[in-house]
């Protein structure tokens, strides 16, 4: 199975969400179910019954971040900015409307429209890789095709 790509960035946040949850998050939900416990009755303890519900929402969440963890690989930016590759900042332009769009290339785990950071596994990301200024490209929407030319290709920030 071929890994998914992540910035340095990227990893480092889920590597930095999963080292909280297991020493900040899950040791304090622990104590708190522990205390709620000791109260007495579970059936009918609200705190005890949360603590459970929260505690196996981290235990789930710890999961799917080592699971991720293992099928990503960090990739580095381009060196060059001749084509579209991962981490390139790029410049695009509706052909039909006329609309300028800026985006950055980015692993699915740093997706992010509002932000300008789009999947190089979206269909609009998959059409740009490997474009040059001046290439069009074509990529489908549930709106139907869209047409786009490349603009500028910048190294990251």
């Amino acid at each position: 199975m071929r890994k998914e790509w992540i910035s340095a960035e990227g990893y480092q946040r889920l590597e930095d969400e999963y080292h909280h949850l297991i020493k900040v998050e899950r040791p304090t939900v622990v104590q708190q179910v522990a205390d709620a416990a000791a109260e007495g009755d579970r059936s009918e303890n609200a705190e005890y019954i949360y603590g459970k519900k929260k505690m196996r929402e981290i235990d789930r969440r710890l999961k799917y971040l080592a699971q991720r963890m293992d099928r990503i690989e960090v990739k580095a930016g381009p060196q060059q900015f001749e084509t579209v590759d991962f981490l390139s900042m790029v410049e695009v332009e509706n052909l039909e409307t006329e609309e300028i769009k800026r985006f950055q290339i980015v692993g699915p785990d740093e997706s992010d429209v509002k932000l300008g950071k789009v999947s190089y596994l979206s269909p609009i990301g998959k059409a740009l890789m490997g474009k040059k200024v001046d290439d069009d490209f074509e990529f489908n929407t549930p709106a139907g095709n869209k047409v786009y030319c490349v603009n500028s290709i910048n190294l990251p920030n």
